[in-house]
């Protein structure tokens, strides 16, 4: 069954069309991957999922409910929530006090600290620096913050946009096996948007290539991964 269902989704900047008939879905428990080049619409696409940037036409579909012209905190209350691009982590917040962010919508106290808990089980670092500013973390343990944060709403949906940017190999290693797990072990659907599109499609079960803001190929992501158009444009073949 689809949890997400986006139709024909049409989004502007103004008078700039960023998003020209976008249209996915994501059934409940997949991973899916959007890739494609700077500029192809992907962040924008997580954007107007998740209402901070609202689409002048088509819907989007939680669950079979339209929740289109919903606003950002209304739609993280259903469920879909979103680690952004560039972390954007609250730097004058401790990292406890960013994860309580990540929750604000709730208010059952002892299950936000069972998820705390589980959120120090996969990044043990954020609990080394409980009290640690996010502004002092490293590029990496901020955008495990950013993640435990998202995992704090405990959603139905996760929409991670681009999760290794600028990270160490090891790094990046380390971030898509919390991915997985997040998947398997945590039962959390995906919609993941990543420049690197090998290890993406490594993951997911489908994926989506955007280009200019239209979906130019849909397959599961083994197809894609094999596909000599797509390597070429986007595997470094």
């Amino acid at each position: 069954m689809n949890l997400l269902e986006v139709q024909d989704i049409q989004t502007f900047y103004g008078n700039i069309q960023a998003l020209k008939g976008v249209s996915l879905t994501v059934e409940e428990g997949e991973i899916v991957t959007l890739i494609g080049g700077n500029g192809a619409g992907k962040t924008t696409t997580l954007n107007t999922i998740s209402g901070i940037t609202p689409a002048r036409s088509g819907n989007v579909l939680l669950n079979g409910e339209d929740i289109t012209r919903l606003r950002a905190n209304e739609i993280v209350k259903r469920g879909v929530v979103q680690s952004p691009e560039g972390r954007k982590i609250f730097t004058r917040l401790t990292v406890r006090e960013n994860l309580e962010m990540g929750a604000f919508a709730r208010s059952d106290s002892a299950g936000i600290e069972r998820d705390m808990a589980f959120v120090f089980e996969r990044f043990p670092r954020l609990k080394e620096r409980l009290k640690q500013f996010g502004g002092t973390l490293s590029g990496g343990e901020q955008q495990m913050l950013a993640i435990g944060r998202a995992m704090m709403s405990r959603p139905r949906i996760l929409l991670l946009d681009e999760p290794s940017m600028g990270l160490a190999p090891l790094l990046v290693q380390e971030i898509f096996d919390v991915i997985t797990y997040l998947n398997s072990e945590a039962k959390t659907t995906i919609l993941l948007v990543e420049q690197n599109a090998l290890m993406a499609l490594g993951i997911a079960n489908r994926g989506y290539v955007l280009q200019s803001g239209y979906v130019t190929h849909a397959d599961d992501a083994e197809t894609l991964r094999n596909d000599e158009k797509i390597i070429e444009a986007y595997l470094g073949g």
